[in-house]
């Protein structure tokens, strides 16, 4: 039996490979996603460079004596599988914007969710170190009134500062901060 919404003949690798980041949402209240957002492929230059070594190593295998072919091919498929996991998991990490809130789902055997309320976001710092700043990503850091939260770093963010204007943008179409600011207005 399928789950509704979910294409006939889907597996459970298809299932594993995917997030699933609509099941979080409170449809009931309307939530909707304003943006979903995958890490920059800068976030899997590691893993590639690690996919490409253990190919180097492979080749070393046409270079050794037969009886110890094993070696290279030992450790070259620890590097491949090693790699392979890491750019799965960096697949598996969604960063996502509604109408509500923000929230964040990564994990491949086991998943984690951190949510964060809109009307809970204080601050938000967007830091583009220069590599970032060439290649278009940056790192978010969510300040909170809650400051333990699983949700403070999300790192890779293709265009940051477009995202982090459509962050501020929901804030002030749900009427937080005009009502934060009213509230300092009339005190005064």
């Amino acid at each position: 039996m399928t789950e509704p919404g979910r294409p006939v003949g889907e597996g459970w690798l298809d299932r594993l490979a995917d997030p699933q980041v609509t099941r979080h949402l409170i449809a009931d209240e309307g939530e909707i996603i304003i943006d979903e957002v995958r890490r920059h492929w800068m976030a899997v230059i590691v893993p590639i460079i690690e996919l490409v070594v253990s190919v180097l190593v492979l080749f070393m295998m046409l270079f050794l004596e037969a009886d110890y072919f094993w070696v290279p091919l030992a450790v070259a498929l620890g590097l491949a599988a090693h790699a392979g996991f890491r750019i799965l998991e960096v697949h598996m990490d969604r960063f996502v914007i509604t109408n509500m809130r923000v929230f964040r789902v990564h994990g491949i055997f086991s998943q984690h969710l951190a949510t964060m309320p809109m009307q809970r976001i204080l601050d938000i710092a967007v830091h583009k170190p220069f590599i970032g700043r060439v290649f278009g990503y940056g790192h978010f850091v969510f300040e909170s009134a809650a400051q333990d939260q699983g949700l403070r770093d999300i790192r890779f963010v293709g265009r940051p500062d477009e995202r982090d204007l459509t962050i501020q943008r929901v804030i002030q179409r749900s009427g937080i901060r005009r009502s934060a600011q009213m509230g300092r207005g009339d005190g005064m």
